[in-house]
């Protein structure tokens, strides 16, 4: 595989790994000596970052577009995470906000959808 979907899978920010690895394919089965045994400078990357954008989305409990909203760069490391959380700006609190609500949403949907399903006689899909 391609380095950009082997650093996706391992959840790292590309320029910030190695050459040797940016440069040449991964095989699966590299990709799961990585995950099994990581080198230092993996278990390094986990650690401390530069994260990729979604990875930096997951640890501030918001979107992917509420970075790109708020101008955050792509990539950010876990210091930069941790002042940004200790600030807590306005914008980070409105769109932690604006995700439990969009999550409240969507599992109201869904379990009206379930409740709908219950009242028919048509079979439940098998998702």
């Amino acid at each position: 595989m391609k380095p950009l979907t082997a650093a996706g899978k391992l959840g790292i920010y590309l320029p910030a790994a190695p050459e040797d690895f940016r440069s040449g394919s991964i095989s699966r089965a590299d990709l799961d000596a990585l995950r099994a045994d990581p080198p230092e400078w993996l278990r390094e990357l986990w650690a401390t970052g530069p994260f990729p954008r979604d990875v930096v989305a997951r640890k501030l409990r918001v979107t992917n577009t509420a970075l790109a909203r708020n101008g955050v760069s792509d990539a950010m490391t876990q210091e930069q995470i941790d002042a940004l959380v200790g600030e807590e700006p306005e914008w980070l609190i409105r769109e932690r906000a604006n995700l439990v609500e969009v999550q409240r949403e969507a599992t109201r949907v869904k379990e009206k959808e379930i409740e709908r399903r219950e009242r028919t006689n048509r079979p439940p899909k098998n998702r």
